[in-house]
């Protein structure tokens, strides 16, 4: 079995090239001087030339066979970014010598954030051992109980990147009104970052998500921390309106104006007057109505139907699309002057697929605050089998399916604890779910295709496991591989097996 030693590159093993006669050999030499290893694997964000003659410096100390994997990182305690970086380089490094390896990775070079990080995946993902070197000390093992590391890094990822702090510089260090949209994420902190950077002025805001990423949510949300958060919210769905009744429902009506109009009546505009109007699922307005609507947004007063006299009104719009507007204006389906009055501030809520490490967050807070049995004072629990397959599915419905299908497998659950059989019958089928959510995704802003291919690997894993009932063999033979021992290795590398 290969021993093989995992570690960034510091700026003291660097520095050790020119000082090692003040600061020593740097932790990398420190260990593979004290320490035989078969091979070493190391990261830099650093400029080649400076690794380039740091590898012909420590090939004076030990020869190794040595091979590189360069990083680029915005920050160095960017914890995504980092926790990205190790485990494709360990997957790599795997892959290479066939899952024959025995991993130790080196805490002592880098950032904390970095030593952090390996903390975790020792701990979680993979077996590998912790070591940590000092010029006084020597090379020591770092004995790291789980429950310490359990403690430790949480802490630790709630760390902004510094991408995060410019957004919120200037920002009230608490915003009580954003707590429900749970979360963890680096995607997401930006995007509640730009939220609260939103709220307070009177901007019209733009949100696009897919359907049950919780858009008004996050409205409602910009909403209370606006000036406007003592008048009212009103939301309206756009598409639920038919299309005879939608002048009527915004604009509002006088007495008589049409069969059917018995009384004088505010429309959502007036309604909202002082507030907030929600305009939900923006793009199901026909074209007429937009017209209309942004008649109103421009002079700042509504008529009602029937009526001859306007009303002054002081509203702030927030709309919210599934659909690409872009799109539906290219198409001729939305009005490009309606668009560019609405898109002064726009948020895009990710999918919850994109959002990593949410989804195991959303489970724990969903069920701790289930209200679908209000007299329950003990909430279920949920294997970590059930919570892999959970984790595996790409969730099309997004954050409103995960809650349904959390519901819906409490409800099959007779004992306290969720099992794998009661999350599969609470799944929609996976072959409903269009092809697009793998095959169509958006490139435009950068793509990761090793996250994809490992979502799909993961949720054939979990399937494959749950339908013969843990069964190694006839699960490899499910998935057309070729023994117990490959499909031991697959669940290894996708996370679903220590």
């Amino acid at each position: 079995m290969n021993k093989i030693l995992i570690s960034w590159i510091g700026r003291t093993d660097l520095r050790a090239v020119e000082e090692s006669a003040t600061i020593g050999l740097g932790p990398i030499a420190q260990a593979i001087g004290s320490i035989s290893f078969d091979q070493a694997v190391l990261i830099f964000d650093y400029p080649k030339i400076e690794i380039d003659k740091y590898l012909r410096w420590l090939s004076g100390i030990k020869k190794i066979p040595t091979t590189l994997h360069q990083a680029t990182l915005t920050s160095p305690t960017n914890f995504g970014e980092i926790y990205e970086t190790a485990v494709k380089t360990i997957m790599e490094c795997l892959d290479a010598c066939n899952y024959n390896a025995e991993l130790t990775f080196h805490l002592s070079p880098g950032t904390p954030a970095m030593a952090a990080v390996w903390i975790l995946l020792a701990k979680t993902q993979f077996s590998a051992q912790l070591i940590e070197s000092s010029k006084e000390h020597g090379v020591k093992i770092a004995n790291v109980p789980f429950d310490i590391s359990a403690e430790f890094i949480p802490s630790l990822l709630t760390r902004s990147d510094e991408r995060l702090e410019q957004l919120t510089a200037g920002l009230p260090p608490n915003a009580p009104e954003f707590d429900n949209i749970i979360h963890r994420s680096p995607n997401m902190q930006r995007l509640i970052a730009k939220a609260r950077l939103a709220a307070p002025r009177s901007v019209p805001v733009l949100i696009e998500g897919e359907s049950g990423t919780g858009k008004e949510l996050l409205a409602r949300a910009i909403h209370k921390t606006s000036p406007r958060h003592s008048k009212r919210f009103v939301a309206v769905n756009c598409g639920a309106i038919p299309q005879e009744l939608v002048e009527s429902e915004f604009f509002g009506h006088k007495k008589g104006a049409f069969t059917g109009a018995v009384s004088d009546r505010r429309g959502y505009f007036e309604t909202a007057n002082g507030g907030t109007l929600f305009l939900d699922e923006i793009g199901e307005l026909p074209l007429a109505a937009q017209v209309k609507i942004l008649r109103v947004l421009q002079e700042k007063e509504v008529t009602r139907v029937g009526d001859t006299k306007p009303t002054s009104i002081d509203i702030r719009i927030v709309a919210a699309t599934n659909r690409s507007l872009l799109t539906e204006i290219a198409e001729q389906r939305f009005r490009a002057d309606l668009f560019y009055r609405l898109a002064v501030a726009v948020l895009h809520i990710p999918p919850l697929r994109e959002r990593q490490g949410d989804i195991s967050l959303l489970i724990d807070y969903f069920l701790e605050n289930d209200d679908s049995e209000p007299n329950k004072k003990v909430h279920k629990k949920i294997s970590s089998t059930a919570r892999n397959l959970l984790l595996s599915h790409p969730w099309p419905g997004n954050v409103r399916e995960l809650l349904n299908t959390l519901r819906r497998a409490s409800v099959w659950t007779a004992g306290d604890t969720i099992q794998a059989d009661d999350v599969r019958e609470a799944l929609f089928s996976v072959d409903s779910v269009p092809k697009e959510y793998v095959l169509n995704r958006s490139i435009s802003e950068g793509f990761n295709i090793q996250e994809v291919i490992s979502e799909v690997a993961r949720h054939y894993l979990a399937r494959a496991m749950e339908e013969t009932g843990e069964n190694k063999s006839k699960a490899a033979k499910k998935l057309g591989l070729s023994n117990y021992q490959t499909l031991t290795n697959w669940l290894v590398k996708y996370g679903l097996e220590q």
